[in-house]
């Protein structure tokens, strides 16, 4: 019999790597990595005033990951160059950059339509509720945990 922890976590493993192939698929189309589709939804959805620190965190990605896909994403002409200040400019799209993330919000939105087949919306808004539920937990827990030595 699989325990739960078996089941979450290859559920969730099966989940991310899909989701990574499929992202990787589609950036691999703009010359980008697949990792970078996340960083280019989150800064299109920004009030204009998000930093690379702040994209960071809220994708709970490496600081030098992010400066990587900023760089690409100034070399393509996608995002705004920096102005004075580097770690404090906000990350604005540019034309180029908003079409592009429209592209990518609308293919992954089409995923998760089709991932989510057969959840009524119901079950829909329960099954999001409950992985927020436990990501806040679970960050919580690695947050107050120490570790033991063995």
């Amino acid at each position: 019999m699989i325990s739960s922890f078996e089941h979450f976590t290859m559920d969730i493993f099966s989940i991310s790597r899909s989701w990574n192939q499929l992202a990787t698929r589609e950036m691999k189309k703009y010359g980008l990595r697949g990792a970078y589709a996340l960083y280019l939804v989150v800064i299109g959805s920004s009030d204009g005033r998000l930093t690379a620190a702040r994209l960071a965190e809220l994708c709970r990605r490496d600081k030098a990951d992010v400066s990587r896909a900023i760089s690409s994403f100034q070399k393509k002409g996608i995002l705004e160059p920096y102005g004075d200040s580097r770690y404090r400019a906000s990350l604005v799209l540019t034309e180029k950059g908003e079409e592009l993330t429209a592209q990518i919000r609308r293919h992954a939105d089409e995923v998760i339509r089709q991932a989510g087949q057969g959840l009524s919306e119901e079950m829909r808004q329960n099954m999001y509720h409950c992985l927020d539920t436990i990501a806040k937990n679970m960050q919580e827990i690695c947050e107050n945990t120490e570790v033991s030595a063995s």
